[in-house]
């Protein structure tokens, strides 16, 4: 019976001990929310009215979208004066009775100049091309036989633009027919024989070219080639050829 007693005397002092245990284990820990308050960055301060620049915020955006101009090509070199070559491929045919005897010939011509000036060309030239008698001979007796010619005269370039440019030259010279002796004279062309003058002149389009040392073009030009007319009647010995063109100046 004593022992029971003490047990429940025990028992209950444990419970009133209890609260004050709770308030000194509450007393010693330290308040959650005092920490976090110790590690905080301090607040940045507001930015006043005048630290606001709108417009150069503005002129950044719109210095940035423009775009870089590319670099300008070097200007072309100055033109100076220089040694010229041009050849031209072709074709020649006659218009007046020599044409009814000698059909078009394939045709090939080559002169050499020097510009005095820029527009002004003093040259040489020189021709090749090849025909025959078909015209008025049936076979055996056609004869084949080139016909050639060389002389001078001067041209005179207008450049329009830095890539066109047109010409007009005139020349004089000699122009024969290369072909065995009087098998021209029986169809009544006996001085075409033998070397006869002509007088011509010529109309041409260049196109020059990047490289300024080239330069291709057209040309056409009439004569009078008066070796080639007819020995009895009347005639207009006319050649009129037309072709391509390249040219190199030095």
């Amino acid at each position: 019976m004593r022992r029971s007693r003490q047990t429940a005397l025990i028992f209950v002092a444990c419970l009133t001990c209890l609260p004050s245990i709770a308030r000194d284990a509450g007393a010693q820990e330290p308040a959650p929310s005092a920490q976090p308050a110790q590690n905080a960055q301090p607040a940045a301060p507001p930015l006043a009215a005048g630290q606001i620049d709108l417009e150069k915020d503005t002129q950044s955006s719109a210095l940035a979208d423009v775009p870089v101009a590319p670099a300008e090509a070097p200007p072309p070199p100055p033109y100076k004066k220089s040694l010229v070559i041009d050849s031209s491929l072709g074709a020649l045919a006659f218009l007046g009775k020599f044409g009814q005897t000698a059909p078009p010939a394939p045709w090939i011509r080559t002169q050499i100049g020097y510009e005095i000036f820029a527009p002004l060309m003093v040259f040489g030239e020189g021709e090749l091309g090849f025909t025959d008698t078909s015209g008025s001979q049936d076979p055996p007796k056609t004869r084949a036989f080139p016909l050639f010619a060389f002389g001078g005269g001067a041209r005179f370039t207008v450049r329009f633009t830095d890539r066109f440019g047109v010409y007009v030259q005139g020349s004089v010279g000699l122009m024969e027919a290369d072909i065995r002796k009087r098998a021209l004279e029986i169809i009544g062309f006996k001085d075409a024989e033998s070397l006869g003058p002509y007088f011509g002149g010529r109309l041409g389009l260049e196109w020059y070219q990047l490289d300024r040392h080239f330069a291709l073009g057209l040309t056409s030009g009439l004569r009078d080639a008066t070796g080639f007319k007819r020995t009895i009647g009347n005639d207009t010995p006319l050649a009129f050829d037309a072709g391509a063109s390249v040219r190199y100046a030095f």
